[in-house]
């Protein structure tokens, strides 16, 4: 049977006895690895509302540590546009959040490879 790295650090044991998918989906949920990806999946789903139909279209929240929210912007006009809105979509994006959970933006320009950057 294959073994993730991680494996010998899980808290948990192997059984032999039937889980409900219901009960290990809840289980993975409620490990910290899932927990901090739950933010960025609320703010994807809400994306459009956040920062309206065309910016949305051009950028995407990518992850949030530590209450910086780094948002991905397709090319350098858009990463002006962004950045020109930066405290508002802040705003708009810990509202949607339920509050005190964005604490500043930085936004990024180009593909996942680009590191051309900064806000």
């Amino acid at each position: 049977m294959p073994h993730s790295k991680g494996f010998a650090n899980r808290s948990d044991t192997r059984s032999s006895e039937p889980v409900s998918i219901g009960d290990v989906v809840d289980r993975l949920l409620a490990e910290d690895v899932f927990q901090r990806g739950m933010p960025v999946a609320q703010l994807t789903r809400a994306w459009p509302e956040v920062v309206g139909e065309r910016l949305a279209a051009a950028t995407t929240p990518v992850s949030l540590e530590a209450g910086c929210l780094v948002v991905r912007a397709a090319d350098g006009p858009w990463g002006s546009q962004a950045r020109y809105l930066a405290k508002e979509i802040r705003t708009r994006a810990d509202d949607a959040l339920g509050g005190g959970v964005v604490t500043s933006i930085r936004i990024v320009v180009g593909s996942q490879g680009n590191r051309r950057s900064e806000a």
